[in-house]
């Protein structure tokens, strides 16, 4: 009995953490629809640096929190040349509805069947919802920064310092 608990904890570990990307991978590839329900690609974002952040569900607290922080401060993110795209395991339709509700002025994309998730390696275990992670992808779609201990309110500010960061030229 113990050998066979064994084998399913091992089995479950390699599970929650296989997919797990890390610094400089390429970024998996995916394409999700937005809240409008049209078409994203993260193809389409190379030569562009892209902020992919995770989050557990539309309308709570934490999420409201963070969506809103990258509201009012998403000019300080794009004057670095960057976009925002807010993902988790809702619907389109529930997307519209926080998008709407919030004002918020960059496209959240519906990952109603966790296959995004699963592929960042950000699904919780269990449920099929995402921990709050936040990626920086560059404009070579190579993961720069995984920030995993986020703060809603403070993710938008920590994320623009980050892009900053990565964006000034190694002294010699």
């Amino acid at each position: 009995m113990r050998l066979l608990l064994s084998a399913l904890l091992v089995s479950f570990s390699v599970t929650v953490f296989a997919n797990e990307v890390k610094l400089n991978d390429p970024a998996p590839l995916f394409t999700v629809k937005t809240q409008t329900g049209a078409d994203f690609d993260l193809k389409s974002r190379k030569g562009k640096w892209t902020v992919l952040y995770f989050y557990p569900k539309a309308g709570t607290p934490g999420c409201t929190k963070q969506a809103c922080a990258f509201r009012d401060s998403i000019q300080k993110i794009r004057d670095l040349g960057a976009e925002v795209y807010g993902i988790s395991t809702d619907t389109v339709e529930d997307q519209a509805k926080f998008h709407k509700e919030h004002h918020l002025n960059f496209d959240l994309l519906a990952d109603a069947d966790a296959k995004v998730t699963n592929l960042y390696g950000s699904k919780m275990p269990v449920v099929k919802i995402s921990k709050r992670w936040t990626f920086i992808i560059d404009p070579e779609l190579k993961i720069k920064n995984v920030l995993k201990d986020v703060d809603p309110a403070m993710d938008s500010e920590r994320v623009a310092t980050e892009i900053a960061k990565l964006q000034t030229p190694a002294k010699k």
